[in-house]
């Protein structure tokens, strides 16, 4: 279990909204107690609270892709990774072992249609700094939840409802 978090606006710099996704992240900490990861581009501020079960040291998270375009926080397993790793080897030069760049690189390479390949269960949220547009999906059941909100001209998302509210002014129920 991980979790995700994170914050798109275009209206300020993306590092003005780091100490929240750093806030929303230390309420989801019982998701990823082995790493916390958070990477600020132009309008996004992504984060991701990992529990390390593969590759320690290469997974952490959010990724970027090699040509620093792509940037994913992803929550998940892709339960046929090892074969869309072969399929996109010839395409893709992978610098870890973990099915999160498996899902990065399907991603960047296929788009959308990458999700009908995917086989098990995920959340992620998937920031193209080239078009500074996000993409953001989960597995057909839902079983990994994805929070999210969308209110002037802010979206946020998360891993579990409570951490958006760190983001708002007023209690709700």
């Amino acid at each position: 279990m991980c979790a995700i978090a994170g914050i798109v606006r275009y209206d300020q710099p993306a590092d003005q909204s780091r100490p929240a996704v750093e806030c929303m992240l230390h309420r989801m900490r019982h998701r990823g107690p082995d790493d916390l990861g958070v990477l600020v581009d132009s309008h996004a501020a992504l984060g991701n609270a990992r529990l390390s079960l593969m590759d320690r040291t290469h997974g952490t998270q959010p990724m970027t892709s090699p040509d620093g375009r792509w940037h994913l926080t992803y929550n998940g397993e892709v339960y046929n990774w090892r074969e869309l790793r072969q399929e996109l080897r010839d395409r893709w030069t992978f610098r870890s072992d973990v099915d999160t760049e498996v899902v990065l690189a399907a991603l960047a390479l296929w788009g959308e249609a990458a999700l009908k390949r995917f086989n098990g269960m995920f959340a992620f949220f998937l920031w193209d700094d080239e078009t500074q547009t996000g993409f953001a999906a989960r597995d057909r059941l839902g079983v990994k939840p994805f929070a999210f909100m969308h209110e002037h001209g802010v979206f946020a998302f998360g891993s579990e409802a409570k951490a958006l509210l760190a983001l708002l002014d007023t209690p709700r129920a």
